[in-house]
């Protein structure tokens, strides 16, 4: 059945609500449309179910700007829910996250006809209005029940610029889900950013790091959630009668690796723990057996790279590493907050290490309770400090 209708009843035609589970075009791809209907006319009829436009928005509001009589017949099929997501999804290019926006705004959505169950689905149902389920929407889009269910938070939170930014394909729909969870003005600013999957975990990683922060500062006896050590590395040389004349006991006390696997340092760590410990290169193999015995699993180091060269036997050093070791679970930095691996700092007093690298743990522990062992005069703000120089 087909008829044409005046401009003007055209222009007050509504859109049914299974026809806006889609987003309507725009810009660039809406001007061409409208061009080729002024220059070729309406190729195909717009569909009209229940009064209102099933089928063809784009083309009927092309047409209204093109000033074209548009043309209609009206959908008398038994599944409209299929007809409208099959005809979309064919002409569409979208991806599974544009995908899951429709279904979760299909799903629980009440339509008129036949609709035919999940359970059974040779059998229409015989209430005329019903909801499509979550499962079936999911399966008529080809998306997982998962992708729909964090669609749908999108969906809720009523943003209509997340939504849109899911619908444009600028953001993955589980991205979006997780942005859905915070304040409004945060999210503005997660969308805003260059690439939101990246801030959003910037946020998350924030979160993490306080609610640490909250708990180990909320210890009856106090823990840290970083440590950051210096030992004072014992390094046998050849021989103690001739080769101590750059030994490290020249300048102060030194302790035996095993010694210093003794501290107790595990209890005055939180039970969610970051460690930073310093190693000169040949105390490499004994700082990794220092961490272990402290209860810190090894993750990765940074490099100090030096102004000046230093002693050695194989070579004259000209850097020292600080090894990262972790306990429990320690956020590791957000995606773009990283600090590079090779930091150049010039040398100070010996055996001083530059305050850019407590600079770095701040920047990327700014709230976890931090203490520093042997500490080279009084703490840094904020931090606790112990050793036989520490004031």
């Amino acid at each position: 059945m087909t008829s044409g209708g005046a401009k003007g009843h055209n222009a007050n035609l509504a859109f049914h609500q299974l026809a806006n589970i889609f987003p309507l075009i725009d810009g660039a791809d809406f001007a061409a449309l409208v061009e080729d209907i002024r220059a070729n006319g309406l190729r195909e009829r717009i569909k009209l179910y229940e009064g209102a436009i099933l089928d063809g928005r784009n083309r009927y509001r092309a047409s209204i700007e093109a000033g074209v009589n548009p043309t209609f017949e009206i959908y008398d099929g038994a599944d409209p829910v299929a007809y409208v997501v099959s005809l979309n999804l064919r002409r569409r290019q979208m991806d599974e996250s544009q995908r899951a926006m429709v279904a979760a705004r299909l799903a629980n959505i009440a339509h008129g006809g036949a609709r035919r169950s999940d359970q059974a689905a040779n059998l229409p149902l015989e209430t005329p209005t019903q909801q499509v389920s979550q499962a079936r929407a999911a399966q008529l889009t080809n998306v997982s029940e998962r992708s729909v269910r964090s669609a749908r938070k999108v969906v809720e939170s009523g943003d209509e610029n997340l939504a849109d930014a899911v619908d444009q394909g600028r953001v993955a729909v589980s991205v979006a889900a997780k942005i859905a969870d915070l304040p409004a003005e945060q999210r503005e600013k997660v969308l805003a950013a260059p690439a939101p999957e990246h801030a959003i975990k910037k946020v998350a990683r924030q979160k993490k790091e306080k609610t640490l922060a909250d708990k180990q500062r909320a210890m009856p006896d106090k823990k840290y959630g970083v440590i950051y050590a210096d030992p004072e590395w014992r390094f046998e040389v050849y021989s103690r009668e001739s080769g101590m004349d750059r030994a490290a006991d020249n300048h102060y006390p030194t302790t035996d690796t095993a010694g210093i696997c003794a501290r107790d340092v595990a209890s005055i760590a939180a039970d969610d723990c970051a460690l930073f410990l310093w190693s000169t290169q040949p105390m490499l193999p004994d700082a990794l057996a220092v961490m272990a015995a402290w209860g810190f699993a090894y993750k990765s180091r940074c490099v100090w790279a030096k102004d000046r060269l230093g002693t050695g036997y194989w070579f004259r050093d000209k850097c020292e590493i600080l090894l990262v070791g972790t306990r429990g679970d320690v956020p590791a930095p957000a995606m773009g907050d990283q600090w590079p691996s090779l930091i150049e700092a010039p040398v100070g007093e010996h055996s001083a290490k530059p305050e850019i690298f407590a600079e770095m743990i701040e920047a990327y522990f700014p709230r976890l309770p931090k203490i520093e062992l042997n500490r080279r005069g009084p703490p840094r703000p904020g931090w606790d400090a112990w050793g036989n120089q520490a004031l």
